[in-house]
């Protein structure tokens, strides 16, 4: 392959800010072990912060000079309307998604063979699976009861998908590959599955009789917390990076952002849920919850149509999400002059066939935001040889017409059960953001 001549970024040295920046989102992946989850929790900080919680089936305040959140199962939308707001004022929209690759709960998920209590599970989008072998894991999500209420549930670890000794296989690390339906099923205890209920389990950790259960979204996740690590401390490992750490950002910047607000537009963070399975849902990107918040916010304010689409020419969409780092072990799969590194900033995402929306206007914007924030850009593109992958900037510029711009974090080991991350990375990100909304 070619040889790359040029200089490789300079890393930054995580600040204080940016590591107690990191403990933060540590403890934000904990509180969100599923998209309803992290959708309740960023609800819960925002309304911590002052917002005001909405239900979408009862008539929205005149926002003006307001601060809103909403949820929609595992997506919540959030926003703050100036108080000079008018019915043509433009909308800056931070887009991020709440969903991670793992395993989902099948029908009838208590199953068990020769002594040992397993869990039925189906794969939910596209994990490295072997990367969940041999760790603790989390069931979570929501219940349905049989009034139609929903209740979220968390367990303590409780999985673990063990891996075959290589006494057994000899030739493990030669071909190591599961199959995706015999070899995922975790254990979870001992006994026979007539003996004992999975969904039991999740109904005692959410106050409730498991006789009541009429429908679950239920998901596993690592049980780890999130570490600093590395020389200096650089690196940030954690399940759900992809994409927490894009929400997390989000929600840290509307908080302070929210704070005297006075930019000449509304400042709104979108996190939707199944962005890992094309996000054609009525909570995913593909869906109408973005294009009803806008209609609802902009009536709101008095604007009819022709008002509303003067408002989304004007406005400016940030998709959010994970890109890949160079990988010191695979450069070969990389662009060979274009290779991010974790710990030199934030990327910029461009891909020639629109995978990501960002085009010359948007990248222009895109720089202009860092360099009012301070912070070091860098630019990710695909080798031609390798499929790029795509995220909710496309869908969401086709959707509305919104001029959109893919950017997000570098990180290693994406759709691994624990991905890696750079401390100052995630703070940059966050610090952007707060320019964006605010610029």
């Amino acid at each position: 392959m070619p040889k790359n001549t040029a200089p490789a970024p300079a890393p930054t040295t995580p600040s204080p800010a940016a590591a107690a920046h990191a403990e933060d989102l540590a403890a934000f992946v904990a509180a969100s072990p599923s998209s309803f989850h992290a959708a309740a929790e960023a609800a819960r900080r925002l309304e911590e912060a002052g917002f005001t919680r909405l239900d979408e089936g009862e008539p929205w305040p005149a926002p003006a000079g307001g601060s809103y959140v909403v949820v929609r199962d595992g997506a919540t939308i959030a926003w703050v309307v100036p108080r000079s707001a008018t019915a043509t004022t433009a909308v800056h929209i931070l887009g991020a998604h709440s969903d991670s690759p793992g395993f989902k709960l099948k029908p009838k998920p208590t199953i068990g063979r020769l002594g040992w209590l397993q869990a039925g599970v189906e794969i939910y989008g596209g994990p490295l699976l072997n990367s969940w072998l041999d760790r603790e894991l989390v069931l979570a999500g929501r219940l349905v009861l049989d009034d139609g209420t929903s209740a979220l549930a968390a367990t303590g670890p409780l999985l673990r998908l063990p891996q075959l000794a290589i006494h057994l296989d000899r030739e493990a690390n030669e071909h190591l590959a599961l199959h995706k339906q015999s070899q995922t099923q975790p254990v979870w205890g001992l006994g026979t599955a007539d003996s004992a209920d999975i969904l039991g389990e999740l109904a005692r950790e959410a106050g409730v009789d498991a006789a009541r259960i009429r429908g679950y979204d239920v998901v596993t996740a690592d049980a780890a917390r999130g570490a600093i690590f590395g020389r200096d401390g650089v690196f940030f490992a954690s399940g759900r990076l992809d994409d927490l750490a894009s929400v997390h950002a989000g929600v840290v910047a509307l908080e302070r952002a929210a704070e005297g607000h006075d930019a000449p537009h509304i400042a709104m963070l979108a996190v939707f849920d199944h962005e890992e399975i094309g996000s054609e849902t009525r909570s995913g990107a593909a869906g109408p919850f973005l294009s009803d918040a806008l209609e609802r916010v902009w009536l709101s304010l008095g604007a009819d149509r022709e008002q509303q689409l003067r408002a989304l020419a004007a406005s400016w969409c940030v998709s959010s999400d994970v890109g890949h780092s160079v990988h010191p072990n695979y450069a070969e799969k990389h662009d060979p002059v274009v290779q991010p590194v974790l710990g030199s900033g934030p990327i910029l995402k461009i891909n020639a066939n629109q995978r990501y929306a960002t085009d010359a206007a948007g990248a222009a914007a895109w720089n202009g935001w860092c360099e009012a924030a301070g912070v070091t850009s860098q630019e990710f593109v695909s080798n031609n040889a390798v499929p790029c992958g795509s995220t909710i900037g496309p869908i969401t510029a086709t959707r509305l017409g919104i001029r959109t711009v893919d950017v997000g974090i570098p990180i290693l080991s994406m759709h691994s059960a624990r991905e890696l991350a750079g401390v100052s990375d995630l703070y940059d990100l966050s610090r952007v953001a707060e320019t964006f909304f605010r610029a």
